[in-house]
């Protein structure tokens, strides 16, 4: 299936690293948070990737255009007629990536309907947001949207806890404190979802509507959104806190994600 990444917004919570480059490039050890999204899909053989760009869309594609000045040593001639050599071969040769400009400012339906000419008609794709990392099993989404033949599955995660946990007894003393609980208690919409091509008929031409608001209230009042709760591991990276935590499990071997 083709993968549709959102790339395209601001990212103004993470204000440290996003007023230099949009968020997806934001690294996760050497590479940005993006190409580890990606990864993640193409290990589960999902490797033809269109990318909806907006904010900065222009280093992503510097990026992938240069893929190989990135990602290998390289050896320069320096002579009259200059000679390049990569020296490393590298796993994401049989990918494709389409780098669609979606508009500088548009909200997150419009990027969507503006790649729709990429997908051929009556195909379903997959389609997730370019921030946020997880364990889940891609495949598993896919068979449960198969099952299920509604316009769209999200999957719902639990959301890392933000807040100190208390247990508070009658008396009014705390036996017990949790700096910030694993998960909380209620789902949200994880991305990571299946769509269907009939989902194009809930958008529009509209550069202020958000996916996540409208389109996704028709979709429900219709009875055609379905969900794959995911019960483990999933991580945006919203803020600085985030984005070291994501780095840390990296650079200490923990990252659940990485299955390459």
């Amino acid at each position: 299936m083709k993968v549709v990444i959102l790339c395209g917004g601001r990212g103004t919570r993470l204000r440290e690293e996003t007023e230099f480059r949009p968020k997806p490039m934001v690294p996760i050890g050497p590479r940005p948070v993006l190409w580890h999204i990606m990864k993640y899909y193409a290990s589960f053989g999902h490797k033809e990737f269109i990318l909806c760009l907006g904010y900065k869309g222009d280093m992503i594609k510097d990026y992938f255009r240069n893929y190989l000045w990135h990602t290998c040593d390289t050896t320069l001639s320096l002579g009259r007629e200059q000679k390049i050599k990569f020296h490393d071969r590298h796993n994401e040769e049989d990918w494709t990536v389409t780098l669609a400009d979606t508009g500088e400012d548009a909200m997150t339906a419009f990027r969507l309907k503006q790649v729709q000419r990429y997908i051929p008609k009556g195909e379903s794709f997959l389609f997730t947001y370019g921030d946020g990392v997880s364990d889940i099993d891609i495949n598993a989404t896919i068979k449960e949207h198969k099952r299920f033949k509604k316009t769209c599955t999200i999957s719902a995660v639990h959301p890392a806890g933000r807040f100190g946990a208390l247990k508070i007894e009658d008396d009014g003393s705390i036996r017990t404190f949790i700096e910030k609980p694993q998960v909380e208690e209620a789902y949200v919409n994880g991305g990571y979802m299946v769509c269907d091509y009939k989902i194009f008929n809930y958008l529009t031409e509209d550069p202020t509507i958000m996916f996540e608001r409208e389109p996704i209230a028709k979709i429900v009042a219709d009875g055609q959104l379905h969900s794959y709760r995911h019960e483990s591991f999933w991580q945006p990276m919203d803020t600085y806190q985030e984005m070291q935590y994501l780095n840390q499990l990296w650079a200490t071997n923990k990252a659940p994600w990485k299955v390459w």
